[in-house]
């Protein structure tokens, strides 16, 4: 399967002046899979080289999301006995102060899970900076720390992620390139990006051991990686910026054997992805030329049609004029090409012709799955399309994939627990286990590392669904047009998630086989690494895949939308429908009635908003910028992007 708008593909003998851009060395993959996999074999290679050799190999690792499915796919070629560690030593970059080892928020904790545990590794050559000691230890601690790196020899290969302030271990703006392992004190956008592990950036160490950036410099090999669209600023200035220590990662292009590996989303604001025209000739087709016209469009601030010849001569673009006849012709082919990605009827308009609309008109009434990975992606994201499809009559379900039973916070819990505690007694309900709730209730006022269990787990899962179904029936829904799916590869009670197994695809491709939809619309936040967004929609993509061959599913377009941080490119949309300012109200309730994750969500990501805030700012900005380049003005627009299977 493959989506319906691709990037070109750039001539390779532009290297030299993607150099004058580009300071540090990228190999680009079209995802992190395939880049993971990558980096993972560079990896198993220079440990096999070491072997025959009959030598130890000195690894620097780092943790955070980037890393994970390399470490996944090592333990893939250890299980498969391609891999041994018997002759791998590590060094960790970093671990929070103070935090004891067995915690689950620690990086001991975190390499176990990841990598340690599945691998035969020698425990003894394991080396992770202890953030359990005393203050006046840590000095000591670190300098041993870096003598037993050089008595080794140093390390051959340091692997690393890239913050969003773009710090590389806990080195954050400001270190020193002289700087060693040491005791940092943590940046507090790095603190809020941390809050999703430590449920709430309250309970984050404001302190942390790391690596310096000398300790890093000096290794012989570096493999830094950044996967997906919100790691896109910063790559760019890590890459193409000046060296200063506001942003640390920009010290590694003074390091003579460094690689940046990156997915086409986290490449998204480099100049040979964003502006390849600036770069040298490029392979123009409709898409890249439409991507061109709205850069244009935008630097520029000109509406489309009043773009000129001068316009795309002084920025550029003179090239893709000798490709088209004029400006003006080129100006209205764009301008009408954007103009038909316009409805507001996503479920197509009946009684139409199809050649101007991204829907089609036939059946006028469509049978609609709605799939949302989590219980409120699909009033965040598509909230007024949702609307706007049960009011124009449309058959429409919506699936409810995974739980979201980790995203509740304790105290949460808790009120509902008291409720039922009282209720029972109050009441004499005895279909109530008063024992049980009194158990729960024990637990979550203890002082226990994971409160997470099963019961718990439950009665977060029973909060979820019940805000999903009142959302969904404010949007218009019946109780028997809401399904829970309750998928199990998310039922790990942790971030970490189990691998999509054939119960997934069987649950989802009976619900898909059942109805039938002629439209299904699922996230499509192709640029999230590792995340339940994209394992959502690969679990749909297999599952149609298993129903290929069934008669009804030619008729079946499946759409993406994007969740409450980012939005399709105006050039990359195909499908953008207009809402109302009645409309963007009753999404607002819509996702209001997601109470759990009100005011302070467990899981708020890397912005300070509340989901609704988030989502109507996006919808917002998206009509804005239709009506900068020329279009009529609404209030808000959701966009989506058809995937053809």
């Amino acid at each position: 399967m493959a989506p319906s708008l691709r990037l070109s593909k750039y001539p390779k003998d532009l290297t030299y002046q993607i150099k004058s851009y580009e300071k540090i060395p990228i190999d680009l993959f079209s995802n992190s899979m395939d880049g993971s996999k990558h980096i993972a074999d560079m990896i198993a290679l220079a440990i096999k080289a070491k072997q025959k050799k009959g030598e130890k190999i000195v690894l620097g690792l780092a943790t955070g999301s980037s890393p994970i499915k390399v470490y996944s796919e090592l333990i893939k070629k250890y299980k498969n006995k391609e891999l041994s560690f018997s002759n791998v030593i590590t060094f960790n970059l970093d671990e929070y102060y103070p935090l004891q080892p067995e915690e689950i928020q620690s990086y001991h904790h975190f390499m176990n899970e990841y990598l340690f545990n599945h691998v035969d590794i020698p425990k003894e050559n394991i080396n992770i900076p202890r953030g359990d000691l005393a203050l006046d230890e840590i000095t000591e601690h670190c300098e041993e720390y870096e003598k037993k790196i050089q008595l080794l020899g140093g390390i051959d290969i340091q692997i690393l992620g890239i913050g969003r302030t773009g710090h590389i271990g806990f080195n954050e703006p400001g270190s020193s390139i002289n700087s060693l392992t040491r005791l940092v004190r943590l940046n507090n956008i790095t603190r809020h990006d941390a809050a999703n592990d430590f449920q709430g950036k309250e309970n984050v160490p404001y302190k942390a051991i790391t690596m310096g950036i000398k300790t890093i410099l000096n290794a012989k090999e570096i493999y830094i990686m950044a996967w997906g669209q919100h790691k896109a600023s910063i790559v760019q200035r890590a890459i193409e910026g000046e060296t200063t220590s506001d942003v640390p990662c920009t010290y590694l292009q003074n390091h003579s054997n460094v690689r940046f590996f990156l997915d086409i989303a986290a490449a998204n604001q480099l100049t040979r992805v964003k502006k390849p025209w600036q770069v040298g000739s490029c392979n123009w087709n409709n898409d890249l030329i439409c991507k061109a016209v709205v850069w244009l469009s935008q630097y520029t601030k000109k509406p489309i049609l009043k773009l000129t010849d001068e316009d795309y001569n002084e920025n550029g673009l003179s090239e893709l004029l000798l490709n088209v006849n004029s400006s003006y012709q080129l100006n209205i082919d764009i301008f009408n090409r954007l103009q038909h990605t316009i409805t507001g009827w996503p479920g197509g308009k009946p009684n139409t012709t199809d050649e101007f609309r991204p829907e089609r008109a036939n059946p006028a009434k469509k049978k609609v799955l709605i799939f949302s990975p989590h219980p409120d992606d699909d009033v965040i994201s598509m909230g007024g399309t949702f609307i706007r499809l049960v009011e124009q009559g449309h058959d429409v379900h919506v699936a409810y994939q995974t739980s979201g039973n980790i995203a509740v916070h304790d105290h949460d819990v808790e009120r509902y627990v008291e409720f039922f505690e009282d209720y029972a007694e109050n009441l004499g309900d005895d279909k109530l286990n008063i024992k049980e709730i009194k158990k729960v209730k024990k637990t979550l006022k203890s002082n226990a590392i994971n409160k997470n269990t099963v019961e718990i787990r439950k009665i977060k899962g029973i909060i979820r669904r019940g805000e999903a179904r009142s959302a969904a029936k404010l949007c218009g829904l019946t109780d028997e047009k809401i399904h829970f799916l309750d998928l199990p590869f998310y039922e790990t009670g942790g971030i970490k998630k189990k691998d999509l197994s054939s119960k997934d695809i069987a649950i989802t491709s009976e619900i898909i086989n059942r109805i039938q939809p002629h439209q299904i619309f699922a996230a499509g936040d192709l640029a999230d690494p590792h995340g339940t967004h994209r394992i959502c929609l690969n679990v749909i993509l297999d599952s149609l895949n298993l129903l290929k061959n069934e008669k009804w599913i030619k008729n079946c377009w499946l759409w993406l939308y994007r969740g409450a941080w980012q939005e399709f490119e105006v050039n990359e949309i195909e499908m953008a429908v207009p809402i109302s300012p009645k409309e963007l109200l009753r999404k607002r309730k819509a996702v209001f009635m997601h109470q759990s994750q009100k005011d302070s969500a467990p899981f708020p990501g890397n912005d300070s908003r509340e989901f609704w805030q988030r989502s109507e700012d996006r919808n917002k900005n998206t009509a804005n910028e239709y009506r900068q380049l020329g279009f009529a003005e609404y209030e808000a627009m959701e966009a989506f992007r058809r995937w053809h299977f």
